[in-house]
């Protein structure tokens, strides 16, 4: 139990040194063609440059194809168009990130919906935790991109490299409020398996009590 609060501490602590970085400034004044018609939501350039031979996946200074430039950048009809022209819609950036997760973190259940429907793979493995888009939004308590992600596929009990599934995550990186309350309700009943524990063996109900999140305990049981 102990080595599982420094971890979560220690994820706390470095979570904005490795965090999704939407372009900066600096980022946009340097777009041109397909980053910029992207960021700006443009879709008659997007169509434009595409008919003329832009490359779709092209990167920026740290990895950003124009997809996810549009996602940041909440553009759905641009990402879509995109992806129609023939972007990669399971590109990663250079922190580890796609569309579908970029979406996840932003708490955007439309743009989840969207991206899965152009391709986005929900078992893509992502971030520097090996992580995924479900266990990103369980953590940050996004439950309605939750059933999203649980209606579009996405593997329940995938394990990343902290050794913490969607439904750990969710409680040991939760507040125990409302909105991880219905997340592990979402989690739990889609099938989610309460038995995985973490790395030391101490399972979601048990770091639940450990915190005295009692409704959530009540679900775990």
């Amino acid at each position: 139990m102990l080595r599982s609060l420094i971890i979560a501490a220690s994820v706390a602590f470095c979570g904005t040194a490795h965090s999704q970085t939407a372009p900066s400034a600096s980022d946009i004044a340097s777009y041109s063609g397909l980053h910029r018609a992207a960021h700006e939501g443009q879709v008659d350039e997007i169509n434009r440059l595409i008919a003329a031979g832009a490359d779709l996946n092209a990167r920026d200074r740290v990895g950003r194809t124009p997809v996810h430039v549009a996602a940041f950048a909440s553009h759905d009809d641009a990402i879509a168009a995109l992806a129609k022209g023939g972007a990669d819609m399971n590109a990663l950036e250079n922190r580890v990130y796609d569309v579908l997760t970029i979406a996840a973190v932003a708490n955007d259940p439309e743009l989840v919906s969207l991206a899965l429907d152009l391709g986005n793979k929900p078992d893509l493995i992502t971030s520097i935790y090996d992580g995924t888009a479900l266990i990103a939004a369980a953590h940050l308590g996004h439950h309605d991109v939750v059933a999203r992600l649980v209606a579009g596929g996405a593997p329940l009990d995938h394990v990343n490299n902290l050794a913490w599934t969607a439904l750990i995550e969710a409680v040991v990186l939760g507040d125990g409020g409302p909105d991880h309350i219905k997340t592990v309700q979402i989690l739990v009943e889609a099938g989610a398996d309460k038995t995985i524990g973490d790395r030391d063996g101490v399972t979601p109900l048990q770091h639940a009590t450990a915190r005295g999140y009692t409704d959530i305990t009540m679900l775990l049981r």
